[in-house]
């Protein structure tokens, strides 16, 4: 399991920072995980089968 930061979340997804925080609000992205004060991370494994779905519900 590989926690992933927002950077890295972004480049993945290929969203900004308030587009994938306006997914999460709504429940429709993966939520973050508390590191410690002000920092957060994604688990990596749901944000790519976030990534997946996207990809599956297309067809």
């Amino acid at each position: 399991m590989r926690l992933i930061k927002l950077k890295e979340v972004m480049a993945k997804t290929s969203l900004g920072h308030s587009s994938i925080y306006k997914f999460i609000s709504e429940g429709t992205f993966p939520k973050q995980v508390s590191l410690g004060a002000k920092s957060v991370a994604w688990v990596e494994s749901e944000v790519d089968e976030w990534i997946m779905e996207k990809i599956v519900s297309r067809e």
